[in-house]
């Protein structure tokens, strides 16, 4: 049976794959995972790939969940996408984004909060 950090996780990622879904994103891939780093969400709009961070927090009364993703986790998600784009060879332009969710109720919350940093770090 999975933990319950594993089933917010989930959640987190499933209520970020549907709001980029609904903004016309096409979702390539998730939980894609290398030795050095794994990145949550992959999908493409426009001319851009984006490899997603999902940060599920309760609320921001201890920091904004986007402040979570730690230079060190920047680096692994930069590399685990190096790694992606090596065996995907694409034109398209790699992005970093990171999503945050906010779900009051964890897993009973209805409808989570959701802000989306579009290009939130560089390589």
């Amino acid at each position: 049976m999975p933990s319950d950090k594993k089933l917010l996780g989930a959640f987190g990622e499933d209520a970020a794959c549907e709001y980029l879904r609904r903004r016309g994103y096409r979702l390539l891939g998730r939980n894609y995972a290398c030795r050095q780093g794994e990145v949550d969400i992959i999908a493409r709009k426009g001319r851009y790939i984006v490899f997603a961070e999902v940060k599920l927090r309760k609320n921001a009364d201890f920091g904004a969940a986007a402040e979570f993703v730690t230079a060190a986790k920047q680096q692994r998600v930069i590399f685990a996408a190096r790694r992606w784009l090596a065996a995907n060879p694409t034109d398209l332009q790699p992005r970093f984004d990171v999503i945050e969710v906010y779900a009051p109720q964890g897993l009973d919350t209805k409808k989570p909060e959701i802000h989306h940093l579009e290009d939130a770090y560089q390589t």
